[in-house]
């Protein structure tokens, strides 16, 4: 079973923002926890998921030989492409989608910025997935939200249990996904994450119950989270 979607899936992992809720430290995905760069925890990650045949990365033009560098001295030999992004996640993941093999069926998205993935994780998530033209891991909303109006007032509570905070991994049919950047490009249209082209289109996103833990480095207090995730993990 894993030989037949090891020819089908491929990984991009978008890595060309420049964390500037990081304070102005350059690339956060550079940044180590517990003394490894966080996008090189992402990437091994998808290294030893037997489902993935080869990683796109998408980064910036000034970054791409320090991602080379650690690409070949960590021996991530699934990275088949490391390319330029483009202006927005949206331009780098299009950008990345030509990049693929010709074989790729299923794309797997997955944040650079999300290190704390674990594989059996990512394993589950595939395997309940590769059926579906979409699909994305999401976690219940804990929070009261609140939609507000242009000058700041409550215009709507939205009842907490149909809601959820959107994670990575992502995974699409190809054709389809290269369908609706192809149109969002044509039409100019921009949207904050993949799931939301297909839904642009019309198709239908399945949810899977992610995890907490999964967190996104974007701050500093980020990193303080994400260290203690690290910590507990190995105590247990």
């Amino acid at each position: 079973m894993k030989s037949t979607c090891l020819a089908e899936i491929s990984a991009i992992i978008p890595s060309a923002g420049q964390g500037k809720r990081m304070g102005g430290q350059g690339n956060k995905l550079f940044l180590k926890l517990a003394g490894t760069p966080i996008l090189l925890l992402t990437l091994d990650i998808f290294q030893h998921c037997s489902y993935i045949k080869e990683i796109i990365i998408p980064a910036s033009g000034q970054d791409i030989p320090l991602i080379r560098r650690m690409v070949e001295e960590n021996g991530l030999s699934k990275v088949s492409a490391i390319i330029e992004g483009g202006k927005e996640r949206q331009d780098s993941v299009c950008k990345a989608l030509q990049a693929l093999g010709p074989e790729a069926a299923k794309i797997v998205i997955h944040d650079g910025a999300r290190p704390l993935l674990t594989l059996s994780d990512l394993e589950y998530f595939i395997e309940n997935t590769r059926s579906l033209d979409a699909a994305i891991m999401a976690v219940p909303v804990k929070d009261t939200i609140k939609r507000i109006d242009g000058e700041g007032w409550v215009a709507e509570t939205p009842v907490r249990e149909s809601l959820r905070l959107i994670q990575t991994p992502q995974l699409f049919d190809r054709i389809l996904l290269e369908k609706v950047h192809i149109l969002a490009s044509r039409q100019g249209y921009y949207t904050t994450d993949d799931a939301a082209l297909m839904e642009w289109q019309g198709y239908r996103v399945k949810i899977i119950e992610g995890y907490y833990d999964n967190i996104k480095v974007t701050t500093p207090e980020d990193i303080l989270l994400a260290e203690a995730i690290l910590q507990r993990r190995k105590g247990v």
